[in-house]
């Protein structure tokens, strides 16, 4: 790759990584659950599984696959479960097995469900009990015939010797499968390794729905591989083998915490503690107790959620290195209150389901909260288009268009949509708008959807949502623009007052008018118990734009 401007900042990072250090995933995971067998690989609900357990039950699991469900490589898989003990068993199943991995999020309605099973065409669905009501009113459904062969159901314990309470399933399901007895099954059933290489399918990513009808992004071995490899080359400074425990607090379904928090870390022998459900946020606190991670890593809301907690100044901090941030823009004032509570910046990285996900990433050198994604990561090449196909020069925004060995094949049996999603020279276009500072550092500006026009001025939510943030008495707020006859568009702002805060419209107002010039200020400001949130924590503007 041609020098580009943020390598100045590489020092000793390598420009290009190895794409193909590893054959396939399932050889980079087999690798590290013989190198650090007898190490704990993850914890959750006072259990704990070491890496030669997780390679005992997955090998059970992939036999069972192979044996009694006749799984054949290329086959599409369903997981719908929260952070339980049974995904990374799952997993390592389902890809040992060769299948390809449909990652389903647990509190899709029986519609969104529906979609991504026809869509992925998978036959065989494992899935927590306690959705097994949304599998159910799916397969009930007249021209259901079609979909899923076989259902495996998976309890809060399966995995570990932990008999924890579970949700009975769902009447209306008939010859369900038990994840648990599958494992029992699977020991005593031979497993035949698979051939794998790069190109083979590995996930089907859906993208988050924030946008409308989800798309499969098909990912492959190799992206996979290829993001951890560029992952590990940027963190590099505070990586160490065998040593690191990290709190998985998001969904293991989204990418962000599947190729970071899982794939990354259990690739260098990490402890991972398991949290099934972040918004019970005493126990979440207590597993950050518990745990005195290393890293943390968390989408903005989750940073700001722990930070404004009562109990937050109980958690021994001491052991932590690094806090990362992504999945939405992270906010000076909620990396100010972290730093204050732990002594870490968050490190903000940028990226999408359909790159793997991580494009950039901040450099250990950064000293601090910069406003900027960091330098796109080793082996990635990224431009930024103006509208008239341009390429804008440092310092203008244009659309993040992105290429390298992390981005998806395309979507899932979508031509169309393909067509639109890459350029002719191959970038694919994120949909995001971005610049780069005289540092060659990558700042994102906004969604192109999400950009507010008031009076002809380009208005960016993120800048509103960061300066409004800051005034006192705000825990969280959301912008979106709103019709307005006098400047074709307007400033509406969503905003949650933090615990026993008092505050006006005219006063959150006046900050804002202290902090930007007018056409930025926004005009309408209403007061609501929660915003709208993806199970990853991301602010679903969207939604408050059609309630607008």
């Amino acid at each position: 790759m041609s020098q580009r401007p943020w390598h100045a900042n590489y020092g000793e990072l390598p420009i290009e990584i190895d794409a193909d250090a590893h054959p396939s995933v399932v050889a980079m995971m087999e690798a590290a659950m013989v190198e650090f067998a007898d190490r704990p690989a993850f914890k959750c609900f006072g259990q704990t599984l070491s890496y030669a357990d997780v390679d005992r039950l997955s090998r059970h699991f992939a036999a069972y696959l192979q044996s009694r469900l006749g799984v054949r490589k290329g086959d599409r898989i369903a997981l719908m479960t929260p952070n339980f003990m049974a995904f990374p068993i799952a997993f390592l199943g389902i890809a040992r097995a060769g299948a390809v991995q449909v990652n389903v999020n647990p509190l899709y309605t029986p519609r969104e469900l529906e979609h991504q099973l026809r869509d992925a065409g998978a036959e065989i669905l494992i899935a927590f009990n306690g959705v097994s009501a949304t599998v159910a009113e799916v397969l009930s459904r007249p021209d259901a015939h079609s979909l899923l062969q076989t259902v495996v159901t998976i309890g809060p314990g399966d995995g570990t010797e932990a008999a924890l309470p579970s949700p009975p399933v769902d009447a209306r399901l008939q010859g369900t499968i038990a994840f648990a007895q599958a494992l029992v099954e699977g020991e005593t059933l031979p497993f035949v390794p698979v051939a794998l290489g790069g190109e083979d399918l590995l996930f089907l990513q859906y993208t988050g729905g924030t946008t409308g009808l989800s798309k499969g992004a098909a990912l492959s071995h190799r992206n996979l591989v290829a993001n951890v490899q560029q992952f590990k080359a940027i963190v590099a400074d505070q990586l160490r083998p065998g040593q690191e425990v990290i709190v998985t607090a998001i969904p293991l379904y989204h990418i962000f915490a599947l190729m970071v928090n899982f794939l990354t870390y259990f690739s260098v022998g990490a402890e991972n503690w398991l949290v099934p459900n972040p918004r019970d946020m005493d126990g979440f606190i207590d597993v950050l107790k518990a745990s005195r991670c290393t890293v943390f890593t968390g989408v903005n809301t989750l940073f700001a959620g722990v930070a404004a907690h009562p109990r937050a100044k109980e958690i021994d901090f001491s052991n932590l290195r690094m806090a990362a941030g992504g999945g939405s823009a992270i906010l000076e004032p909620t990396s100010a209150k972290w730093k204050a509570l732990t002594g870490c910046f968050i490190r903000e990285g940028y990226g999408m389901s359909e790159t793997s996900p991580v494009i950039s990433f901040n450099l250990a050198s950064a000293q601090g909260y910069n406003g900027t994604t960091g330098v796109p990561l080793p082996s990635t090449d990224v431009i930024l288009l103006k509208e008239d196909g341009s390429q804008a020069a440092q310092g203008e925004t244009g659309e993040v268009c992105v290429k390298g060995p992390q981005v998806m094949r395309g979507y899932w049996q979508q031509p169309q949509a393909n067509a639109e999603a890459f350029t002719a020279d191959g970038y694919f276009r994120t949909g995001d708008l971005g610049l780069f500072t005289t540092d060659g550092l990558l700042k994102l500006v906004d969604r192109k959807k999400d950009m507010i026009i008031v009076s002809g001025f380009n208005v960016f939510p993120n800048e509103i949502e960061g300066v409004a943030t800051a005034c006192p008495g705000v825990l969280e707020c959301a912008c979106v623009g709103v019709p307005d006859e006098k400047t074709g568009e307007a400033a509406k702002l969503y905003l949650v007052l933090a615990p026993g805060a008092e505050l006006s419209a005219e006063q959150v107002i006046a900050h804002c008018r202290s902090q930007m010039t007018a056409y930025k200020v926004p005009k309408l400001v209403a007061f609501v118990e929660a915003l709208p949130k993806s199970t990853v924590g991301k602010i679903l503007r969207r939604e408050l734009r059609q309630t607008a």
